[in-house]
């Protein structure tokens, strides 16, 4: 089975060869997710690294997290940031899946997410679902689940309010959007289980920190940490 895997795999290749989900160029290693160029350009935060980081300090007092990180600097005008916004938005999905492997590479390789059980990604409502189409966070939950080596879990936690988007509003608009919209509904599954939630772009917070809330409140025992795809500088107070 696995020769006939790579069999299709390689003729996949031969027929439609990967190409890079920034640039379009060709695609030397799956196991990456962008061209060599890219990898060697991209804006990598490093905040996976340590322990104690710009992210977890964001979260201090107000939300118990183990470890926090984003991944890439989401800053207005960059090629990057047009990659976010096309598996967002425009549906290129795999897009989503392939930064969340590179991204979950470096998880791995950092050694401070080994004792994650479990992958959450933040739920889409179910009517923000259809009218996408997807949910860009289970394809990055997805990339990033397969390099840790463990299950992603995408109906333990509902988003149970439709809430209109995050986009354009003011920091107070974007916590009193949230409030509330999340519910668990299968409590047993998250007990006792260090969770990695997983969301596309990190602004003020407020999204991931209330689902992060919700499960708490109804599994004390669960054990939290977060990562994000991207970060705004501002959000990490650091200067574009």
């Amino acid at each position: 089975m696995s020769m006939l895997s790579d069999i299709l795999r390689d003729l996949r290749r031969l027929i439609a060869p990967p190409t890079c989900p920034i640039c379009g160029g060709p695609l030397p290693d799956e196991n990456v997710g962008v061209c060599t160029m890219c990898e060697l350009t991209a804006p990598l935060t490093n905040t996976w690294i340590e322990r104690e980081n710009a992210m977890t300090e964001r979260f201090w007092g107000l939300v118990p997290i183990e470890h926090a990180s984003a991944f890439l600097w989401y800053v207005e005008g960059s090629e990057w940031r047009e990659a976010i916004h096309r598996f967002k938005y425009k549906g290129a999905w795999h897009s989503a899946y392939a930064l969340g492997r590179w991204y979950g590479n470096h998880l791995k390789e950092s050694g401070n997410y080994d004792d994650v059980d479990l992958v959450v990604p933040v739920p889409l409502h179910w009517l923000r679902r259809i009218g996408r189409g997807y949910n860009q966070s289970e394809y990055l939950a997805d990339g990033i689940a397969e390099r840790l080596g463990v299950e992603v879990d995408r109906g333990s936690v509902v988003r149970r309010r439709y809430n209109r988007t995050q986009t354009s509003r003011s920091h107070l608009q974007r916590w009193d959007n949230v409030k509330g919209i999340f519910a668990v509904r299968n409590a047993e599954r998250l007990r006792g289980r260090h969770i990695l939630l997983v969301d596309d772009v990190f602004t003020t917070g407020a999204t991931i920190m209330s689902l992060g809330e919700t499960i708490l409140q109804a599994v004390p025992d669960a054990r939290l940490s977060v990562a994000t795809l991207a970060a705004t500088p501002r959000s990490l107070n650091r200067k574009e």
